[in-house]
């Protein structure tokens, strides 16, 4: 009975999963075709997940294309608030952010898959995916490693009143639950933003002269005779 139930519960997730990795694609001429899979989809989990889910696709499919794509692209792409990169949440432009982002390659490979070459690992529609059709178990543990990621860009979405606000909802409910500390951590991470440092730059020895100022250029002589 409870490995029945555990079945299902992983089925509902990896179904919620590859709907929210289409739902959350760039629009492009080929958005309908997800839209359509995002609604067969839908049909195969409980009501109360499948209906914000298919609320989104609706929206998206009543939006221009040209529309929608730009409205991403202001959502997702020009504002570091709301950026579905999972480790930019956790290292921002910093030097961790590498190695941090090795994991995803590492989890993939692992699981017997080339990690895409036209996107970053941690990119989350890549995450979801992954999770949803090729290792439920990995993917799971990369979506739960940075569930408080996932959960300020819900809190960002939400803020905003954002079309794909839903989606995010749809995803934190198939981790494990937050805490106050969690949900803390998002929201602070949310109105601060997240962390900043050059990428891979230590510190150097200033090999050339500084730049000289206008009385520095005057000849020495004229500079004794004030």
């Amino acid at each position: 009975m409870m490995r029945g139930r555990a079945a299902r519960r992983t089925a509902e997730h990896r179904l919620t999963w590859q709907a929210a990795s289409l739902l959350l694609a760039y629009p492009d001429e080929e958005q309908d075709a997800r839209l359509d899979l995002v609604a067969q989809l839908c049909a195969h989990l409980p009501a109360d997940r499948a209906r914000p889910l298919l609320a989104v696709a609706e929206d998206l499919r009543g939006t221009p294309v040209v529309t929608a794509a730009r409205d991403y692209v202001d959502t997702f792409d020009l504002r570091r608030r709301a950026t579905l990169l999972l480790t930019y949440w956790t290292d921002g432009d910093t030097r961790n952010r590498g190695m941090a982002m090795l994991a995803f390659t590492e989890a993939y490979r692992a699981a017997g898959v080339t990690p895409p070459d036209n996107e970053v690992p941690d990119h989350l529609p890549v995450v979801l995916e992954f999770a949803a059709t090729v290792d439920p178990v990995a993917g799971a543990a990369l979506l739960a490693a940075y569930r408080r990621a996932v959960h300020a860009i819900g809190l960002a979405l939400a803020d905003e009143g954002s079309r794909y606000a839903p989606v995010l909802a749809a995803v934190v409910a198939t981790l494990p639950p937050a805490t106050d500390e969690d949900l803390g951590w998002a929201r602070r991470l949310v109105d601060a933003g997240p962390p900043a440092e050059a990428v891979g730059l230590a510190p150097f020895t200033l090999t050339v002269p500084p730049r000289r100022t206008a009385h520095d250029r005057e000849p020495a002589v004229a500079k004794g005779l004030r």
